[in-house]
């Protein structure tokens, strides 16, 4: 009985070890949600500030909260995308705080080095509108990745810091990063200092 039963179970299994065999087991990727992008349409900002622009009409501008905030230091909020652009300007009054604004906006685009695996700089001039700066293009899973600054060398500076309210996985917010950096440039093509 002992034999009986030692050959019946080794049948089975054999059966069920290879009734498994040509079949490919394959897990299924991980999903995410869908995301509708509205039509670009865009508003013009003329608050209080000494500069104007276009941003989207999807986005909301909100005072930043920070206890430090100077007047003129807001957000541009993108709540369907959990996204804020951050941006602080201020009046240039020496060509020492010059060389600090611009050494501090350089150094924030670049403390994203330890996540980022680019960063790229790109030079901003519009000649015709005393504009001049520069893009920073962070690549990788940092915190930002888009952060420009913008100037006329005199009197006027102007930073900017795109943020996401996720965990900075680069491969799940290209598709709405690349949407956004549409909406930067022509913010930054279209912002113009007051006289």
């Amino acid at each position: 009985m002992n034999k009986k039963w030692g050959l019946n179970f080794l049948s089975i299994a054999a059966l069920m070890l290879f009734s498994c065999g040509n079949h490919d087991f394959t897990p299924k990727p991980r999903g995410f949600f869908r995301i509708v992008f509205p039509e670009k349409m865009y508003r013009e900002y003329t608050g209080n500030c000494p500069f104007t622009f276009s941003y989207p009409v999807y986005a909301a501008i909100s005072p930043d909260k920070n206890k430090n905030a100077q007047p003129c230091w807001f957000n541009i909020d993108y709540p369907q995308f959990k996204g804020t652009l951050h941006l602080s300007y201020m009046a240039i009054t020496s060509k020492k705080e010059f060389n600090e604004l611009i050494e501090d906006a350089h150094t924030f685009a670049f403390k994203h080095t330890v996540k980022a695996t680019a960063i790229d700089e790109g030079t901003i001039a519009y000649p015709e509108r005393k504009m001049y700066g520069i893009y920073y293009r962070i690549d990788g899973n940092a915190a930002s990745s888009v952060q420009f600054y913008l100037t006329d060398s005199t009197k006027n500076y102007l930073r900017a810091a795109l943020y996401f309210n996720e965990v900075p996985r680069q491969d799940s917010i290209k598709p709405v990063l690349d949407f956004v950096k549409k909406d930067i440039d022509v913010m930054i093509k279209s912002i113009k200092w007051k006289s």
